[in-house]
């Protein structure tokens, strides 16, 4: 008869799990509240004490620490003499360990208190789970509730192989250095501000990519707490690398004006197109016509449900990607005419973004790590007026669009916006002035008027160079961080082409 000790914090299918383990001539040792529920279940099992000859104590602290559980897990089947000194200490082997941990995140979600998340600092389990994986030859570790039935019918099939607990091996030290990191990374945001000396990222791995930037290159998706998985539905295609990246940036701006029926098209990760109106399908016209040549081959991020009039007016011209809050089966219908695109939704009447409070970048030999930024929703409204022009309703809330547009796009990054609809944008620039001569340049190729327009830079323009050229195209509000030297001057000129300027006090470079 083999053994199989139980320990866990999620119970579920524990019942279930342990009878099939007793069906398979397996005998249950388990500990505390595992121990009592399998026994109220009448599942036949041996408590913890009985086996490692000492008492549960310090208020449950130390039970499983002990040669009689960890010498059972650890010692070789293939070398004799641990099998000779096994039975010389009275150590029984221990075949499977089947174990899960005090739920740290959950505690820290609920509560505060800082005695009550010590005491959900896992120390025997993650003990056991080591012992287990590290003796995989002979051991089956389990840490999933999902595994359940996958080690049963192993084991039933006689295919528990030494791959298939090399598996399990590893999916073990994941789980436990998963664990560590939360613990880690949460004494350091408690205690240092979350910058500590050590910085812990860990996502689940969701699915690979066909292949990377380039078909070189692997590639694949994980995220931070279940967000694809609850929230990211494949409709038609297969998510690339570079679609994913392209989404990133496009969802982000799309969903930044709430409620309001929003769409943003995208071109490798960047805008070249957006716009509110009444109903979706006069939002998506209009942001096409910033940037129809770009929009070719590019990502559509729908603020709300396509249904299929929208999903006509998309099919004349090609896409790559449409996704949506919700995409109708109707539109879809619509689409299915379109072999190469692809679509995805979340399921939901708006895009739901995650809100990721940090951000990181790998560089060369290591990462930069900060906090997120965000454009905070009373940044344009608390702006300070520095004009003597004061901006209309219209303008402010196109100075508002271009302001959260400008944010989340690369600097060096200018942003034109007229009548809720974006009519021009340079982006990534080495000047400002680039970025702004290269927008009037594009509005003008696709017979955009700029007159009356709102003007958003991420950050301040160091002269008035940028406020001549703004007002020569027809600009009548600029909206800015302020900050520079040369204010004063930029002030001056926006007085002398009456128009509003308003200074946000709040830079947002996207590098």
């Amino acid at each position: 008869m083999k053994r199989a000790l139980i320990s866990v914090s999620d119970k579920t299918n524990i019942v279930e799990f342990a009878k099939s383990l007793v069906q398979l001539d397996y005998e249950i040792v388990s500990t505390g509240g595992t121990f009592k529920m399998l026994q109220e279940a009448g599942v036949a099992a041996i408590e913890i004490d009985e086996v490692t000859k000492f008492p549960e104590c310090f208020e449950g602290r130390v039970k499983t620490l002990n040669p009689y559980v960890h010498g059972g897990i650890l010692h070789r089947r293939d070398k004799q003499s641990h099998l000779d000194q096994a039975k010389e200490l009275g150590v029984e082997a221990i075949d499977l360990v089947c174990v899960n941990l005090y739920p740290f995140k959950a505690t820290i979600e609920k509560t505060d208190n800082f005695d009550d998340i010590i005491e959900n600092i896992d120390i025997g389990g993650p003990a056991m789970v080591r012992s287990a994986a590290k003796n995989f030859d002979s051991v089956l570790i389990v840490t999933d509730v999902a595994d359940y039935s996958v080690v049963l019918d192993a084991i039933s099939k006689e295919t528990n192989s030494v791959e298939f607990r090399r598996n399990l091996m590893i999916k073990a030290y994941e789980h436990t250095a998963a664990y560590d990191s939360m613990i880690a990374n949460y004494m350091n945001k408690r205690f240092n501000k979350g910058f500590g000396a050590k910085q812990f990222i860990v996502g689940e791995k969701v699915m690979d990519t066909r292949y990377g930037e380039n078909p070189h290159q692997k590639g694949a998706l994980y995220e931070f707490d279940g967000y694809f998985s609850k929230n990211f539905k494949t409709l038609k295609g297969e998510a690339s690398f570079n679609n994913l990246n392209d989404l990133n940036g496009g969802i982000k701006i799309a969903a930044a004006f709430g409620d309001e029926n929003a769409v943003c098209i995208v071109k490798h990760g960047n805008p070249c197109g957006f716009a509110i109106r009444e109903n979706l399908t006069e939002a998506y016209e209009e942001a096409l016509k910033c940037d129809p040549i770009s929009a070719f081959g590019g990502v559509v991020c729908v603020n709300g449900v396509v249904d299929a009039e929208l999903a006509e007016k998309m099919n004349e011209i090609f896409l790559e990607v449409v996704i949506a809050g919700r995409i109708t089966e109707e539109a879809q219908a619509v689409f299915e005419k379109k072999k190469r695109l692809k679509l995805f939704e979340y399921g939901a009447e708006r895009i739901v973004l995650s809100h990721d409070t940090l951000d990181f970048k790998h560089i060369d030999g290591g990462f930069v790590f900060q906090d997120a930024d965000k454009v905070g929703e009373e940044e344009v409204k608390n702006a300070q007026l520095v004009s003597e022009r004061t901006a209309t309703a219209q303008e402010l809330k196109d100075a508002e669009i271009a302001w959260k547009i400008a944010a989340l796009t690369k600097s060096n990054c200018v942003v034109y916006v007229k009548n809720s609809a974006m009519v021009a944008v340079g982006m990534g620039m080495t000047s400002r002035v680039d970025a702004s001569q290269c927008a009037l340049k594009k509005a003008k190729a696709m017979n955009l008027d700029v007159t009356g327009a709102a003007l958003a830079s991420e950050a301040f323009f160091p002269f008035r160079d940028s406020i001549d050229a703004a007002a020569e195209a027809g600009v009548k509000t600029v909206i800015q961080p302020g900050g520079s030297i040369r204010d004063e001057e930029v002030i001056q000129a926006a007085n002398e082409h009456g128009m509003a300027l308003y200074f946000s006090g709040i830079r947002h470079f996207l590098h």
